[in-house]
């Protein structure tokens, strides 16, 4: 059984758009999967969809065998402990610490009074300090989030997400806002510890390139549907000009085959 099926799932946001349009899909334990396409095509949505961030309008999303659009409150809440979330612009609180940050990973383990009152066991705080050194970051964590870089403070997304021991981790552009370097650092980590780790990674990406050189398979949204699935050895030049709308010359083509 996969740990993900999404069977023709459909999602609108008016009566006159559809952002996805009959998309299906499987993904395996420990998978690294890469989502790309242009802005618009859909990606946010799907993994909004898949941890129930938005409502599914049509279709079905099937994680670790429970169907996600039918939980309730408390299912929900449940069923997102095993899915983390990693966002563009970090979404961490900037006046905690660093420390304070990823063990916010731990709240949907907490009670309303464990969490409003940071009752965090001493295995918890020990495994922070454990993923923060695993991402390079130890020295700084009871520096306030503000104070770090955008590479940095990624990283303490990472970990935020890690801590909740997660099957799925879902990437929302994770690297749109950082520089080639800081990029390619989170990139880095990410895969390496997933793979370590044995944890499902979907990531959204703009950067065709890094797509490729990190990952086990690619989905290619074009206008909320799939136009592309498979390994990315087989993402060539004619599948990006169907995903992107666009037109390759045999020029180019060779250019891009002899990098």
């Amino acid at each position: 059984m996969p740990l993900l099926k999404v069977d023709k799932l459909g999602k609108s946001y008016n009566t006159e758009t559809k952002v996805l349009k009959d998309v299906s899909f499987e993904v395996g334990s420990g998978e690294f999967v890469s989502v790309i396409g242009p802005s618009g095509a859909g990606k946010s949505t799907l993994l909004r969809c898949i941890n129930r961030m938005v409502e599914i309008d049509e279709g079905n999303v099937i994680f670790d065998g429970q169907d996600v659009g039918s939980l309730n409150k408390k299912e929900l809440r449940k069923m997102r402990t095993n899915i983390g979330m990693i966002f563009q612009h970090y979404n961490l609180v900037p006046r905690l610490s660093v420390i304070e940050n990823v063990l916010h990973g731990r709240l949907g383990y907490k009670t309303t009074f464990q969490g409003v009152f940071g009752k965090f066991s001493e295995a918890e705080k020990e495994h922070a300090f454990f993923l923060l050194e695993k991402l390079g970051i130890a020295e700084h964590a009871y520096k306030r989030c503000d104070q770090l870089s955008g590479g940095q403070q990624q990283r303490v997304g990472i970990a935020r997400s890690l801590i909740q021991e997660p099957k799925i981790v879902l990437c929302d552009e994770p690297i749109a806002s950082l520089d080639p370097n800081a990029s390619k650092v989170i990139m880095d980590y990410l895969k390496s510890i997933t793979m370590e780790l044995n944890i499902t990674c979907i990531v959204n990406l703009h950067q065709v390139q890094v797509a490729r050189d990190y990952s086990d398979r690619i989905i290619g949204l074009s206008k909320g549907s799939i136009v592309f699935d498979g390994p990315s050895y087989r993402l060539t030049t004619d599948s990006t000009d169907l995903i992107y709308g666009t037109t390759t010359t045999t020029v180019e083509k060779r250019q891009l085959v002899t990098v």
